[in-house]
């Protein structure tokens, strides 16, 4: 029919609160496990944690709508994917505590119920059609977007 459509998949989207807010403070405690050191990868640690920044999934959405040449599926995730342990090991490393304890996965769906899915499942995506289109992401690096991001909490 000739109208152009941007499929976009979206991955965990940290920002100031939401989803990282959620993992810092997982339960109902003025102080972060992570800050106590019982921070710790989720299950396994082995699965994917395709995050992204909430201004690259805005940049994206903005950028899909504005550029004739997105056109079809979109991974919309940073481009340098990690584990759900490299995650948590680069969040203790900032806080400088260890990020050891490992969490079970029934104790993750009893303190976030449906979101805990996300974190259990994971895949390893990578926005490669994004990137070859032309969107330029301004925020890679994941320590750097932690940093910047847990300094506002």
């Amino acid at each position: 029919m000739g109208v152009r459509v941007a499929c976009m998949r979206i991955g965990i989207v940290l920002g100031k609160g939401g989803a990282l807010e959620k993992m810092l403070y997982p339960l109902p405690l003025p102080v972060s496990p992570f800050k106590l050191g019982l921070g710790g990868p989720i299950g396994s640690g082995r699965q994917w944690f395709p995050w992204i920044h909430l201004e690259d999934v805005i940049g994206l959405f903005a950028w899909a709508a504005t550029t004739d040449a997105a056109n079809g599926a979109f991974n919309t995730t940073a481009p340098n994917p990690v584990t759900n342990a490299e995650f948590v090991h680069t969040i203790g490393r900032i806080l400088h505590r260890p990020a050891v304890a490992p969490v079970p996965g029934f104790v993750l769906k009893l303190a976030l119920g449906e979101f805990a899915e996300a974190l259990l499942g994971g895949q390893r995506a990578f926005p490669t059609a994004a990137q070859k289109a032309g969107y330029r992401f301004r925020h890679e690096n994941l320590e750097e977007t932690l940093r910047a991001l847990m300094a506002k909490t």
